[in-house]
């Protein structure tokens, strides 16, 4: 029994999801929780100006702003100061790689991970492109899909300036050995940046545990708005980047920002935040305290949940899982030996059950060949899914003919 974490009252905390389907759709966003989406519509309804002014209007978004930034600090154990806030990961990822690309220069080498989403894997093949730099890349066991470790201390070998990794697949669960990597990549004097999408929202994600020189954070993860952060773990890194602000004169953070924040968006983030921190009912203390304390309880109670999905779906014939999903995210990917997976998505909607179709054509499953065999099904866990849910994917995928 995993108490004091209750998922009931958790359930009762999100509207959305007493829709009455069964939603195992987490691994592309959460459902709303009531109180963010409560947060988001004061703050629309609340008069805000760009910050800088004397009034009242002005001062709130400073205040949501500054506020935004201390709630992702505390989330993965950082300082706020070097917390840059933006759209969600893929804006925010495609502005560093702008950012560094500039230093790079011919000879330099990337590497990248066949494990990684598109969006950790798109704008660093862009910005090396442009800057005519060369590719390496980490692969991954196509049986278990893991990311060997070991396979870094070769790929960074000669003038290595990133590495990029992700801290979780959303696609397929395998959860590398980011620290590992990241001890080896230091090593070779590259930097780090760590995609924490997935990771961040189901269990305690640490910067300086996982050893990234950069962490993005995507909101939407875990229920939140979409909008995200780009987590520096040394805020002085900032200064040395070049800035793509409007401002001539910004510093720190908003040297990566352009434009306006949408407030309304960076409010639902701080409240997002802190509805995290309040899953374990018995978490006491500061935010940060409560964030570790409930996150814990969270990994343990998606363990136990995630464990018993792959048992069932082992059972089910003619379903393949894809890899060994078993120790990493709340996540899986599975084939159909006869159906398509449109067609096995579109039978379990029939059936009141939200699962992703992916037709894998890009990322891990298109480097595992996933398109050939007509795409697979993705289906995840989110802290309000409950052991009768999977129950009910596992009847309706036994009784699909």
């Amino acid at each position: 029994m995993m108490m004091p974490f209750d998922v009931a009252r958790v359930r009762g905390l999100t509207p959305a999801i007493g829709d009455g389907w069964v939603h195992l759709d987490a691994p592309t966003g959460a459902q709303c929780p009531e109180q963010v989406a409560l947060t988001m519509g004061t703050a629309v309804r609340a008069p805000i100006s760009p910050p800088g002014e004397a009034f009242p209007a002005s001062q709130r978004a400073e205040v949501i702003e500054d506020a935004a930034r201390q709630a992702a600090a505390d989330l993965v154990g950082a300082d706020p100061r070097g917390v840059v806030l933006g759209p969600g990961r893929e804006v925010l990822l495609s502005r560093l790689a702008e950012a560094l690309a500039p230093s790079w220069q011919l000879g330099d080498q990337i590497v990248l991970s066949r494990l990684d989403d598109v969006a950790n894997i798109a704008p660093w093949q862009r910005a090396a492109d442009a800057r005519g730099i060369g590719v390496r890349w980490a692969e991954i066991e196509i049986e278990t899909c893991e990311l060997p470790d070991w396979q870094y201390d070769e790929l960074l070998d000669g003038p290595v300036k990133l590495v990029a990794v992700t801290a979780g697949s959303e696609h397929v669960g395998t959860r590398p050995a980011v620290a590992s990597i990241a001890e080896r990549a230091h090593r070779a004097n590259a930097l780090v940046v760590v995609d924490g999408y997935a990771a961040a929202a189901c269990g305690p994600l640490r910067i300086e545990e996982l050893g990234a020189d950069v962490l993005v954070l995507s909101a939407s993860a875990w229920g939140g708005p979409q909008c995200g952060a780009l987590v520096f773990r040394d805020p002085s890194l900032l200064e040395r980047l070049p800035s793509c602000s409007l401002d001539p004169l910004a510093t720190g953070p908003e040297r990566l920002e352009v434009g306006p924040h949408c407030y309304p968006l960076l409010a639902g983030l701080v409240a997002s935040i802190d509805y995290l921190s309040t899953l374990d009912d018995e978490a006491q203390g500061e935010r940060a305290d409560r964030l570790a304390i409930s996150m814990r309880s969270v990994a343990e109670y998606q363990s136990e949940l995630m464990e018993k999905l792959i048992y069932e779906l082992k059972f089910v014939h003619r379903i393949t899982i894809v890899g060994n999903p078993s120790g990493g995210v709340p996540a899986l990917s599975f084939t159909h030996d006869g159906r398509k997976a449109q067609d096995v998505a579109a039978y379990l909607a029939d059936r009141g059950v939200c699962a992703v179709a992916d037709m894998g054509d890009h990322g891990v499953l298109e480097h595992l060949g996933s398109g050939e065999v007509g795409g697979v099904v993705r289906v995840g866990l989110a802290h309000y899914t409950t052991s009768s849910e999977i129950d009910q994917l596992a009847r309706a995928l036994n009784e699909m003919v």
